[in-house]
């Protein structure tokens, strides 16, 4: 029985020792992509930063975050220093710290957006990180970036020289970061029902000042050095129209904290190393980005498209690391005599979780790809505009949808093991996963958003030209891609039926079951446009197996046929690591 007990506990110490010691040099999909879409000269300079910073996140960021999620290390409310000043401060332990430095100084995920446009290189220095969950910083890494782009936009010039240079600075003790405050306790999704109050108050930094009054219901990043934050403008019209953009520094310029209380922090149910509050503003000082009249339309373009790219790529780098662990342990255990890797359902466990795990790395350096893409010309093709518009909203509400079944997936691999905080990253990563699926819009409204975009010609039609341009570019004729374009087809003849119909909320229960497999398409076409690229026959096979399973499983109209050949796939594709 001794010996028994051994065995397993031996087993369990080559699963660890299993895992990547680098996420980056063990992940050649991630290798092909970024040679795909970082132009030459940005690979050459960025490679060796990539693979530093793979090693650094599969090691010691991944500790620290193991030690920074424990329960007594969570942060707490500070609100006063030692000699009685009130400085609404946040307590972290000393890993939150090692987290910090490992993602913002030696990963420079925010210092990167200095090169212009920066996005695949972001996005996949995020991807890295987001392997060991939210680890206290990547909700604000997200948040950060949203700012910096608003600061490299529509914000006056006096502004973004005084706050832009900051945020940039990848020295841990010197770098500013940044938070969005937006919800309040009556309006989460409904941001044209917020009634904090913006009074003016004079002129700074080339724009107005204001004074902000009223209370925030959600406030992650609560300790932040800079705040974007809506807020009404007295006497201006109700909705959105009324909202203006505001950054809100922690400090005023002459070192006093601004008017604002930490009312209390949230006990969350994921991502709870990351202190989230609610916050009530007396007065706070505050400077308008761009025309007050256009707030909502900045949060959109700058704030919250930004963080629904950051949402998908994070989900990208959950599902990732879920199928990483559940892979190496499946491999190890042993059951009935043998490693349950060899069992078909297992092995059809893991074949899902390296499918899905590919395609949304897939799609979301697509997205960032396009993103690029459009910055670097003066005049933007509108109609992909249009397409990237309505394919991040769609991705993330997908992303979100699979990485949380990749997890739950991991988690039923591992048996009871997978349920233990201590065993494994598993229950930590689905935790962080039900938060991602509810910030920046939840399922619902980004499937209202999309819907409302649809009864817009331009974007219905651009969305539409830019992913029919997409299959076909990836198609390559064998009919590998045919139940995508199926499902595509389908979708604009369903269009104009669902377009008659008077009630705007049917439409959308109408509409939903489309929009969802739509992401899925979008998902299998970056895919397979990927793979092309892998110069390796044998690997480019198996990759090719796995896009045939995720299409076969979520894009055909009839289930596959479970045979000898289908049970072949599956263990092929179990292997993909």
């Amino acid at each position: 029985m001794a010996e028994r007990h051994e065995q397993a506990r031996q087993d369990l110490h080559i699963w660890q020792n299993g895992q990547p010691a680098n996420f980056y040099q063990t992940n050649p999909q991630l290798q092909r992509l970024s040679r795909c879409w970082l132009p030459a000269d940005a690979l050459a300079r960025h490679d060796a930063d990539l693979r530093h910073f793979g090693a650094l996140a599969a090691t010691t960021l991944d500790q620290a975050a193991i030690v920074n999620n424990r329960d007594g290390n969570l942060p707490r409310l500070d609100r006063w220093s030692p000699i009685g000043e009130r400085t609404e401060g946040i307590e972290h332990h000393p890993a939150y710290e090692a987290c910090g430095r490992a993602i913002y100084q030696e990963g420079r995920l925010i210092a990167v957006y200095a090169e212009r446009p920066a996005n695949v290189l972001a996005q996949a220095l995020f991807y890295l990180s987001s392997h060991v969950g939210e680890a206290g910083h990547n909700c604000p890494v997200a948040c950060t970036a949203g700012l910096v782009s608003v600061l490299q936009g529509p914000a006056s010039p006096e502004l973004r020289a005084r706050y832009l240079p900051p945020l940039l600075n990848d020295a841990w003790g010197e770098r500013f970061d940044g938070a969005q405050f937006l919800t309040e306790i009556q309006g989460g999704s409904d941001v044209g029902a917020n009634a904090v109050v913006a009074r003016p108050d004079g002129e700074a930094f080339g724009t107005t000042c204001w004074r902000v009054w009223g209370e925030k219901w959600f406030c992650s990043n609560a300790g932040a050095d800079l705040i974007l934050m809506t807020a009404r403008i007295e006497e201006a019209p109700e909705g959105t129209a009324g909202l203006a953009l505001l950054l809100v520094p922690r400090r005023l310029e002459d070192g006093r904290l601004n008017h604002f209380r930490l009312r209390r922090l949230k006990d969350k149910l994921g991502t709870r190393s990351l202190p989230s509050a609610e916050i009530d503003f007396e007065g706070a000082v505050g400077y308008a980005i761009g025309r007050a009249e256009d707030g909502f339309r900045h949060v959109m373009n700058h704030v919250i498209n930004t963080s629904r790219l950051y949402n998908t790529t994070g989900c990208a780098g959950i599902a990732r690391r879920a199928h990483l662990v559940a892979q190496g342990y499946a491999r190890s255990r042993q059951a009935f005599g043998r490693p349950i890797a060899e069992f078909p359902l297992v092995q059809e466990m893991l074949a899902r979780t390296a499918a899905v795990s590919a395609v949304l790395l897939a799609g979301s350096l697509h997205l960032a790809a396009a993103l690029d893409a459009l910055a670097r010309v003066e005049a933007p093709d509108e109609p992909e505009r249009a397409f990237v518009r309505i394919a991040v909203n769609l991705c993330k509400m997908a992303s979100c949808q699979h990485s949380h079944r990749v997890v739950l997936t991991a988690i039923e691999t591992l048996g009871g093991n997978g349920a233990i905080e201590s065993f494994s990253v598993l229950p930590r990563l689905l935790r962080d996963n039900v938060v991602y699926e509810n910030w920046e819009g939840t399922h619902n409204v980004l499937l209202a958003q999309t819907s409302r975009d649809f009864q817009r010609d331009g974007l219905r039609e651009g969305f539409f030209a830019g992913l029919q341009r997409r299959l076909e570019q990836a198609d390559d004729g064998t009919g590998l891609l045919q139940p995508a374009w199926e499902v595509f087809q389908q979708a604009q003849q369903a269009w104009p039926r669902i377009a008659s119909e008077p009630d705007d909320g049917m439409a959308v229960l109408f509409l939903r079951p489309h929009l969802e497999k739509l992401a899925d398409v979008f998902f299998a076409a970056a895919y397979a446009a990927d793979l092309a690229e892998e110069a390796d026959p044998v690997r480019r096979a198996q990759e090719r197996e796995a896009l045939a399973f995720f299409v076969q499983e979520r894009l055909a109209s009839a289930m596959p046929t479970r045979d000898q050949s289908y049970a072949a796939r599956v263990a092929l594709v179990a292997t993909l690591a």
